[in-house]
């Protein structure tokens, strides 16, 4: 059985929930994004330590929608965008230099969790976009680049924010896979 609306508007959450297409799946991320990354705005509201962040990520949340629609509905992110966003990864990690070397169990507290689970959902968000165009959709190239330094970044701000609190994240070492570079000749 194909599952479809039953007519009435009350029973429908999202207007292309029942559409066979992997673009569906995407804004649902991007939705899911946008919302978490509300939660951590929420949570660094007020807190003068982190006026720097909130200001910051005040003015990406309506971004993130923005490439939520850029699929289906006319493109929003641009290189601008993304050089916009490039500056920001820039400044916290110039910030954070030299203090990791290597991976990093997650920890902290609760805008730091949420912006763990945006660094997740921006994955989710890119592969999204993979199986978007591997089902025949145009992407615009500049979405899956935007999505993955919101990552990259994302990851970043968590260390900004706990070594802002005195939070430093135990080093973890993986018994699955050799970490060291490749060499180079």
């Amino acid at each position: 059985m194909t599952l479809k609306y039953s007519g009435d508007i009350r029973e429908l959450c999202y207007p292309f929930i029942y559409e066979d297409s992997p673009l569906c799946d995407y804004e649902i991320i991007t939705d899911e994004l946008c919302a978490t990354l509300g939660g951590v705005i929420s949570e660094l509201e007020g807190d003068e330590r982190f006026a720097d962040i909130y200001d910051f990520l005040d003015k990406l949340q309506p971004r993130i929608f923005h490439m939520n629609g850029s699929v289906r509905g006319k493109q929003a992110i641009f290189e601008e965008q993304i050089q916009w966003l490039a500056g920001y990864f820039d400044q916290y990690q110039k910030e954070i230099e030299g203090q990791l070397h290597g991976f990093v169990l997650p920890r902290g507290g609760r805008p730091v969790q949420l912006l763990h689970s945006c660094r997740s959902l921006s994955k989710k968000a890119v592969r999204a976009l993979v199986k978007v165009d591997a089902h025949g959709v145009e992407v615009p190239d500049e979405l899956h680049r935007f999505g993955n330094m919101l990552c990259n970044l994302f990851f970043r701000l968590t260390v900004v924010i706990n070594r802002r609190l005195g939070i430093v994240e135990p080093e973890y070492q993986s018994l699955s896979y050799n970490l060291k570079p490749p060499s180079r000749k």
